[in-house]
């Protein structure tokens, strides 16, 4: 198997710019030391990285834990939430949207609730009951 490491100093270049992240700043998130990301980002020193390394950076970088790791093997990686078992992940998008349904419902019935509150109320000086 190939290692691209120049494809993940890329990636985390580009996540970095664009969550406005520092080196240090990274580290702090990461766990990870400031001269690794620095030998990473610049692709300066070839040698193997663990994979919790990868991971960790990931995480930091608010991608899925196995991004860098996908980066470095040449594979497309994976969103946040996915597993990589297509059927899993349907089941998941599923249920999302069941999840973003049941949270409009809520908020409706609750603005519901409130009119209905202000409609009860004695000193509601709205239309006549």
């Amino acid at each position: 198997m190939t290692e691209d490491w120049a494809a993940v100093a890329r990636a985390i270049n580009e996540r970095m710019h664009e969550l406005g992240l520092r080196q240090r700043e990274l580290a702090e998130r990461s766990h990870v030391s400031q001269a690794i990301i620095r030998e990473i980002q610049h692709h300066t020193v070839e040698r193997r990285r663990s994979a919790r390394t990868l991971e960790a950076l990931s995480l930091a970088l608010e991608w899925h834990p196995g991004h860098l790791a996908a980066v470095l093997a040449g594979r497309k990686p994976l969103r946040p939430g996915e597993t990589g078992d297509d059927a899993t992940d349907r089941i998941l998008a599923h249920l999302s949207a069941i999840e973003d349904r049941l949270d409009e419902l809520t908020k409706r019935m609750d603005a519901m609730a409130a009119d209905v509150a202000a409609l009860s109320n004695p000193n509601h000086h709205g239309r006549p009951r």
